[in-house]
């Protein structure tokens, strides 16, 4: 997150890339879903592509996690039993 000089507080981008058709672009927190699991493999994180509207899923440690959580993307933890 960005501060101006007026304190005012600057919109969160995130930079992307899609692995289909390479673009590389700046999304807003409500382009992404972020889903946590129980274990590495189920922790991922996912937009679509705004230049081929490709779906994309991506894996996300730790720190992925606590970059998207903390600049405001939607969270869903994902709970067995």
């Amino acid at each position: 997150m960005t501060t101006t000089r007026a304190g005012a507080t600057a919109p969160v981008l995130f930079k992307a890339a899609c692995p289909d058709c390479r673009g590389r672009f700046e999304l807003d927190p409500d382009a992404f879903r972020l889903a946590i699991g129980a274990s590495r493999r189920t922790t991922f994180y996912s937009f679509t592509c705004p230049d081929c509207g490709r779906a994309v899923r991506k894996p996300a440690g730790e720190r992925i996690v606590e970059l998207l959580s903390g600049g405001g993307v939607r969270t869903l933890r994902l709970h067995l039993g």
